[in-house]
């Protein structure tokens, strides 16, 4: 088992506030907690109330009084590049700390500080490109109209565990980019990649109280969400904390995106191969150990079909090789945590105490006595009205949902409050559009689950409010105002 882990932190018992790594108001500490070995690997500073104080002061300043705002997009891009150059040349250190904290596999997470290095890059890119001001015609007839995006000021970037590095990135990029500062406040159990993060800012040039870090957990996460200096909340995470933060935002008017949970589905049309669906969602379903909410969990399959589909999910599960996520033939590592290990348990429970068969794992694999491991599992014979189909488990758990008509399989996929994501396999290109466009889901694909950061993402229903990513990523970040004039300005904005 790989237990040293090595993270080479300038600062991990301090802050980074206002430009400087400062020290916290307290001596708590939070402990990181390899789930591989449940053995604390880092301890880094916990915030508390005033260290929020602190940081939304720095922030709020940095963006009232400048320069940041001020900079033209093209300025803040160059910034932006410098900080993806600094991921690039710590992507082993980044890979290794995805894996010391969560369990997913090493060959998964090797690639993860280059992809949001060019995340970086990619909203560099779109400095030069992108609409900040629109003219358009009044209708009056005289002089000109101006449709202008401005940043929307302070914004707290509170972010979820499971990929902590990405996650922040698709948040930070694109607010640095129109103007905004920003609150970075980590899961308290993968805190190591904003921390490189907020190096990333140091080495950079960011002006002091753009970019800034607290580390803290749930009771003081909820203060930074309530401080009337922030402008702005994006968060990632689960439905009920999303419902508490629109909750304290909408009581003061501030501007709130939520990208949330979900329960997708898949659903296979007749079409289809069962072992090419088969290949294609098992892998999907150990991906980072199945911790991922647009995770197609709810396999909809024609019933006549049902059973060749168990007998292939049971042989693709049994060849998993699950173990150390730092081994490179590992396939699929731990979950990430205790309290994570004993809800995925909770789920199987209730699904055979509510009548599914459980068909494949469920079980803790034999001779990995330590670490918070489960076995890739399927239910069978899932009605979706059990709280396995309902519910978001966030675990390797799946569960297989006969249907009888196409227009069946897309009523079970609408079925549930969450939007985020979907699929349907087939070879019919029509009969895929067709579908796609009756699923109500923020995403959707043929064939295969996908996803694309140069493009929008986002839920429909309880899933979340609002777009991440791409250029429509941009537009949480940015308030728009209409200017008339009476001619054209001398100076135009860049």
């Amino acid at each position: 088992m790989s237990e040293a882990i090595a993270f080479d932190l300038e600062h991990p018992d301090r802050f980074f506030v206002g430009g400087e790594w400062v020290q916290p108001s307290s001596e708590r500490m939070l402990d990181v907690v390899s789930p591989s070995t449940e053995r604390t690997i880092l301890r880094v500073a916990e915030a508390r109330e005033a260290d929020v104080d602190r940081a939304v002061a720095a922030a709020r300043k940095a963006f009232d009084e400048g320069p940041w705002p001020t900079w033209t997009h093209v300025e803040r891009a160059e910034r932006l590049r410098r900080i993806g150059k600094h991921l690039r040349e710590r992507a082993v250190e980044i890979a290794r700390a995805w894996t010391g904290q969560v369990g997913v596999v090493l060959s998964f997470t090797k690639t993860a500080g280059n992809r949001c290095a060019d995340i970086f890059d990619f909203y560099a890119n779109l400095a030069a490109t992108y609409p900040w001001e629109e003219h358009r015609k009044p209708s009056y007839g005289k002089g000109i109209a101006l449709l202008v995006r401005e940043p929307v000021g302070v914004v707290a970037a509170i972010t979820p565990w499971n990929a902590p590095l990405e996650v922040m990135t698709n948040k930070i990029a694109p607010a640095l980019l129109t103007g905004c500062t920003v609150i970075m406040k980590p899961s308290p159990e993968t805190p190591i990649e904003a921390y490189i993060l907020a190096e990333a800012a140091e080495a950079a040039g960011l002006p002091p109280g753009v970019l800034n870090l607290v580390t803290a957990d749930r009771e003081v996460s909820d203060y930074l969400v309530q401080r009337p200096g922030v402008d702005k909340v994006s968060f990632t995470g689960s439905t009920a904390a999303g419902r508490r933060i629109a909750s304290v935002c909408g009581s003061r008017i501030a501007r709130v995106t939520l990208e949330l949970g979900g329960k997708s589905a898949a659903i296979v049309l007749d079409d289809f191969s069962v072992a090419d669906a088969v290949a294609s969602l098992s892998r999907g379903g150990c991906m980072m150990s199945g911790q991922v909410c647009a995770a197609l969990t709810r396999v909809v399959v024609p019933r006549a079909r049902h059973d060749e589909f168990v007998d292939g999910f049971r042989e693709a599960f049994a060849k998993v090789r699950v173990g150390d996520p730092f081994e490179p033939d590992t396939q699929m590592g731990p979950l990430a945590m205790k309290r994570q290990l004993a809800r995925v348990e909770g789920y199987i429970a209730k699904g055979k105490a509510e009548g599914a068969t459980l068909a494949a794992g469920g079980h803790r694999p034999k001779g990995l006595d330590r670490g918070y491991y489960i076995e890739p599992t399927l239910f069978a014979n899932v009605d979706n009205s059990m709280t396995i189909a309902q519910e978001e488990i966030f675990g390797p758990v799946l569960s297989l949902i006969p249907y009888d008509t196409v227009d069946d399989a897309i009523r079970i996929a609408n079925d549930t409050i969450y939007g985020l994501n979907g699929a349907v396999y087939t070879n019919d290109n029509d009969r895929a559009y067709a579908v796609a466009r009756r699923v109500r889901t923020g995403n959707f694909a043929q064939s295969g689950f996908k996803l694309d950061f140069t493009l929008a993402f986002g839920g429909f229903k309880q899933s979340g409010i609002g777009r991440e990513c791409g250029s429509e990523g941009l537009l949480p970040y940015l308030e728009t105002k209409t200017v008339f004039l009476n001619g054209e300005p001398a100076r135009r904005g860049a």
